[in-house]
C-alpha cells in the first residue's frame, strides 16, 4: 500500500483536516495520477457534513480531479506518463452486471462512487481529491484536452457533464430556446456549454446581479426571477429548462415557461419534494426531468468539447487550508464560480 496525504472529514460535525491514509498499489490496469487540483462541490458538503444520510468517515472529499499521469500499469494502453488526466464522480461501474453499459452506467446498480464508497470487493474504502494522489482503473480516467488549463478543467468533471448531459439529451442546439436557472457554479457551466452548442441561452437568476457575467459568458437574455413580470413576458418561450437551484422554487410558474413538448430537468437536489399541479403538465404535454451526471464516454465527449470551444469554469483557486471558509462561502453562494483547490498547498507529513 502507498502512503497518501490530504484532508478528511473525520465526523459530521467537525471541521476538515489534514489525514494520512493508504491508497492501494497499481494493478495492471491502473493509472497513478498526481493530483494538482481539486473542485469544491456542494455535494462534497452534503457528504462531509452527512446531510444526505449516508455518509463513512473518515472521508476525503472531492470528484473534480485534474491531475498527470505518473505511472501506469502493464495493461493500460491509453495513457502514458505525463498526460493531463481527470477522474470524476465515480471510479467504477457495473460492478453486478455481465456487462458494462458505456451509456448509462451512471444509472444502473453498482455504480462506485469516488469517494464515500466502498471499491467493488465491498470492503476498501475509496477517498477523492482533497488528497496528494490517487489510483484508478484505466476505464475511468479522463483525457484532459491540452489546451484547456488544469485549473480552470477539474470542475469540468462534475459541474461540466452535469450540465452537458441534459443539453445533449435534449438536444440544445440551432433553434432551441434554452433557460438555465440559477447563475452558480452549474449555472454558469451551463451557459456556457448550451450557447457553444447554438442553443439560444437565457438565464433565470433571482436578481440582475451577474447579468453582465452571464451575458459575457454566452447567454442571450437575463431575467430576474424575483419579477413577476418575468413569468408573463416568459410563458410559453422555451424547449428546455435546465434547473440548477436546489432551493424551492414556484414549479408550476417555471412549467409554465415551457413550449408545447417542452422539458424541465432537474440537476439541482432541492431538499423539499417538488409540488407539481397536474395541469402545469397535461395542457402543453411538458415533461419534468432529471439528470445524473453523465457516462465515462459522455464525460470524455465533453471533455473534447470543451476543448474544442475552450470552454472552463470560472474559478478561485485557494490553499487547502482555506478548505472550510471556502465550505462556508458555498453555502452563502460567496463565489464565482467555482473553487478550485491549489493541491501544491497540501503540507507534507
Amino acid at each position: 500500500m502507498a502512503i497518501a496525504q490530504g484532508y478528511a472529514a473525520t465526523d459530521a460535525s467537525k471541521p476538515l483536516e489534514f489525514f494520512t491514509f493508504e491508497r492501494r498499489e497499481p494493478r495492471e490496469d491502473d493509472v497513478v495520477i498526481d493530483i494538482k487540483f481539486s473542485g469544491v462541490c456542494h455535494s462534497d458538503i452534503h457528504q462531509a457534513r452527512n446531510e444526505w444520510g449516508n455518509s463513512r468517515f473518515p472521508m476525503v472529499p472531492g470528484h473534480e480531479i485534474a491531475g498527470v499521469v505518473t505511472a501506469v500499469g502493464p495493461k493500460v494502453t491509453r495513457f502514458k506518463v505525463g498526460d493531463h488526466v481527470g477522474v470524476g464522480c465515480f471510479v467504477d461501474s457495473c460492478v453486478h452486471c455481465q456487462t458494462r453499459d458505456v451509456d448509462n452506467e451512471q444509472y444502473l446498480p453498482g455504480l462506485v462512487q469516488t469517494y464515500n464508497d466502498v471499491e467493488a470487493d465491498g470492503q476498501t474504502p475509496t477517498y477523492g481529491g482533497y488528497s496528494d494522489h490517487i489510483v484508478v482503473k484505466e476505464g475511468y480516467v479522463l483525457s484532459i484536452p491540452d489546451n484547456l488549463p488544469l485549473d480552470k478543467s477539474a470542475p469540468l468533471l462534475c459541474a461540466g457533464i452535469t450540465l452537458y448531459s441534459p443539453l445533449a439529451h435534449w438536444k440544445a442546439g440551432p433553434g432551441k430556446k434554452v433557460a438555465i436557472v440559477g447563475m452558480g457554479g452549474l449555472g454558469h457551466m451551463g451557459v456556457q456549454i448550451g450557447a457553444a452548442m447554438g442553443a439560444d441561452v437565457t438565464v433565470l437568476s433571482q436578481t440582475l446581479s451577474k447579468k453582465d457575467d452571464g451575458l459575457k459568458l454566452g447567454a442571450k437574455a437575463y431575467y430576474a426571477t424575483s419579477d413577476a413580470e418575468t413569468f408573463k413576458t416568459l410563458a410559453g418561450t422555451f424547449d428546455l429548462i435546465v434547473c440548477t437551484v436546489g432551493t424551492d422554487i414556484d414549479w408550476n410558474a417555471y412549467l409554465n415557461l415551457l413550449k408545447v413538448d417542452g422539458t424541465m430537468v432537474i440537476v439541482g437536489a432541492p431538499e423539499h419534494p417538488v409540488p407539481v399541479h397536474a395541469f402545469s403538465l397535461i395542457p402543453g404535454r411538458r415533461s419534468l426531468a432529471g439528470s445524473m451526471i453523465g457516462s465515462i464516454k459522455e464525460t470524455q465527449e465533453m471533455l473534447d468539447f470543451c476543448g474544442k470551444h475552450n470552454i472552463t469554469a470560472e474559478i478561485e483557486l485557494i490553499d487547502i487550508k482555506d478548505i472550510n471558509t471556502a465550505y462556508e462561502r458555498v453555502i452563502k453562494s460567496d463565489v464565482r464560480y467555482r473553487f478550485v483547490i491549489d493541491m501544491a498547498t497540501l503540507p507534507k507529513a
